[in-house]
């Protein structure tokens, strides 16, 4: 069984800064590519960046120059850094990464969530 257990969302003012965690654990064999996706209410799920194992990240164009993807692959820990919040960046927050458990394909697991307020 795998679990993502996620942190550090909250509520800050528009100009701010937060960093979420996502720690995976679990009898895991590979975690491939790990990744933060976001909804706000009465929108759909959307990625907001995605970094695979050999360090390859990829962002949303909304968030592009302000959010920073990082991963501590001895510590199975996926980061989002993110700087300069604005109002629209309000949601809950999703970790997600595609884990091979023994004698099984590459499975997306996906966190609890986290609420990410940014009052203007």
């Amino acid at each position: 069984q795998v679990h993502l257990v996620e942190s550090g969302g909250g509520l800050v003012q528009a100009g701010g800064s937060l960093r979420l965690s996502c720690a995976a654990s679990g009898n895991m064999l590979s975690i491939n590519t790990m990744g933060w996706y976001r909804q706000a209410p009465g929108k759909q799920r959307e990625s907001v960046a995605t970094i695979t194992s050999s360090g390859s990240t990829n962002y949303a164009d909304l968030v592009k120059g302000r959010f920073t993807i990082s991963r501590d692959n001895a510590k199975n820990t996926v980061y989002l850094q993110m700087n300069s919040l604005k109002p629209e960046d309000t949601a809950v927050y999703y970790c997600n990464a595609k884990i091979r458990l023994p004698l099984r394909p590459y499975y997306d697991y996906w966190g609890q969530g986290t609420q990410v307020t940014v009052s203007s």
